[in-house]
C-alpha cells in the first residue's frame, strides 16, 4: 500500500494575506455551482496568455498595455482562487492539485516575462534573465516542499499578490509618465547594442534580489541538511 502525501505547509506572510485569505474566502463560497479548482487553474492560464498578448500589443499602441494589467487581475483571480476552493468546499486532491498547479504556474511564468520581454517596456534579455532566476527561486521551493514539507508562498513580506500588484502600478507609471518610457541607455557588448530603459533597472533590481534570497536559502538549507545528514567515514 503507498504511503498517502502528506501535504506541505504554507508559509504565507505576505504584507496583503490576511486581507486577501478573506476575500478568497468569501470569492470560493460564491463560486457558480460548475466552478471547479481545474476552472480556475485554466482561468489562471488565461489570464498569463491575455498578459503576454497585452505587452506584445502594447508595441503598436500603448494602450494595450491597459489588457496586460487587466491580465494580472485574471491570472490573480485563477491562480490563488483555485487552491482556496478547493480547501474551502473540501475537493483537495493533493499529488494532482500539486503536479497540476504547480507546472501551470510555470508556464504562466514563462508567457507573462516572454510577454514583458516583447513589450516596449523592458529588453527580451533582461526579461528572460528575471523569468530564469524566478524559476530557479521556484524550483528551490519546489525542493523544499518534498525535503522538508514546508511551501514557502513569501520571501521579505512579498508574494506572488504583491508582485502582481506592483507590476500593474508600474504599468500605469509607464503609460502616464513619458521620462519614465523615454528614459534609455545604450552599450556595445559582444558587438551588439543593447539598450535599457529604466524597466530593465528596475528588471536587473528583481534579478539580483532574487538572487541573493536564493544563495542565502541554498546556504542556510545546505548547512541545515549537513547536519541532518552527516557524512559517515567507513574504515
Amino acid at each position: 500500500m503507498s504511503e498517502e502525501r502528506k501535504q506541505s505547509e504554507r508559509i504565507q506572510t505576505s504584507i496583503l494575506n490576511g486581507v486577501e485569505k478573506k476575500a478568497l474566502t468569501w470569492l470560493a463560497w460564491h463560486q457558480p455551482k460548475w466552478m471547479t479548482s481545474d476552472i480556475l487553474t485554466f482561468i489562471g492560464f488565461i489570464g498569463a496568455v491575455i498578459i503576454a498578448i497585452g505587452y506584445a500589443l502594447s508595441n503598436l499602441n500603448l494602450a494595450w498595455i491597459w489588457l496586460a494589467s487587466f491580465g494580472f487581475f485574471v491570472n490573480w483571480y485563477g491562480d490563488s482562487l483555485d487552491g482556496t476552493f478547493a480547501r474551502v468546499h473540501n475537493q483537495q486532491r493533493k499529488t494532482y492539485g500539486f503536479f497540476i498547479d504547480h507546472n501551470v504556474d510555470c508556464i504562466n511564468e514563462a508567457f507573462m516575462f516572454i510577454g514583458l520581454g516583447l513589450s516596449p517596456m523592458m529588453n527580451m534579455y533582461t526579461a528572460l534573465l528575471v523569468l530564469v532566476a524566478y524559476l530557479i527561486l521556484s524550483i528551490y521551493v519546489y525542493i523544499s516542499a518534498h525535503l522538508k514539507n514546508e511551501f514557502k508562498l513569501t520571501y521579505a513580506k512579498m508574494g506572488p499578490t504583491e508582485l502582481r500588484l506592483i507590476v500593474i502600478i508600474v504599468n500605469t507609471l509607464f503609460f502616464f509618465i513619458r521620462p519614465f518610457r523615454e528614459f534609455s541607455v545604450s552599450f556595445q557588448t559582444f558587438r551588439n547594442e543593447i539598450s535599457l530603459g529604466l524597466m530593465d533597472f528596475v528588471g536587473i533590481i528583481i534579478l539580483i534580489a532574487l538572487i541573493i534570497v536564493y544563495l542565502h536559502s541554498l546556504r542556510k538549507d545546505a548547512q541545515e541538511y549537513a547536519k541532518q545528514d552527516p557524512l559517515i567515514k567507513h574504515e
